[in-house]
């Protein structure tokens, strides 16, 4: 499993940003935390989860973790409605995993400017979070290979790490005070 990031430790939030991409495992509350930040900002809110492939949902939903080549059309269709957004200078909020630095980079190619938040939290207090939701297809048994796939936001990356014991709105508000709107 890789070493997580301590949490609140700022990597780089300089300047304005075209999308602000919530990220963390499974079950660390991207939508609640998203959906927030949206309305905080008026910015338009993207679930990633909804621009998954019927066969990603089916490999999640049997507890198969999804490999790189899952992962690329999904990646590619959020990045194609972040690089919509910028073109319509209309920045949006969006949910996605983005457990791998490889993942981040290609959601903010071609100049794309994305801030990440990634949301930090024990294996045991996501777990139990997950185990308390309803209605979803990501089953518990997939988070350990979320956390072993995830790589923490790096230096020289843009972004910001969160500790999910504040509360979505909590997050939200200490976000949106550190974000400016690309011209």
């Amino acid at each position: 499993m890789n070493a997580l990031p301590s949490p609140d430790v700022t990597a780089n939030t300089t300047g304005p940003v075209d999308a602000v991409l919530v990220m963390g495992v499974a079950g660390c509350g991207k939508t609640s935390v998203g959906e927030e930040l949206a309305r905080r900002l008026g910015w338009q809110f993207l679930e990633g989860d909804a621009f998954h492939p019927p066969e990603n949902i089916a490999k999640m939903s049997a507890g198969i973790p999804l490999e790189d080549s899952d992962r690329w059309g999904w990646l590619d269709t959020i990045a194609a409605h972040i690089a919509l957004a910028r073109e319509a200078r209309a920045p949006v909020v969006v949910s996605c995993s983005a457990l791998k630095r490889r993942y981040r980079e290609r959601l903010g190619a071609g100049g794309t400017r994305v801030l990440f938040v990634h949301l930090h939290g024990s294996r045991e207090t996501i777990h139990a979070r997950m185990a308390l939701r309803t209605g979803h297809f990501m089953p518990a048994n997939l988070l350990d290979s979320q956390f072993a796939a995830l790589e923490p936001l790096e230096s020289g990356e843009l972004g910001i790490v969160c500790d999910i014991d504040a509360t979505p709105a909590e997050i939200a508000a200490r976000v949106a005070a550190l974000v400016a709107p690309a011209a």
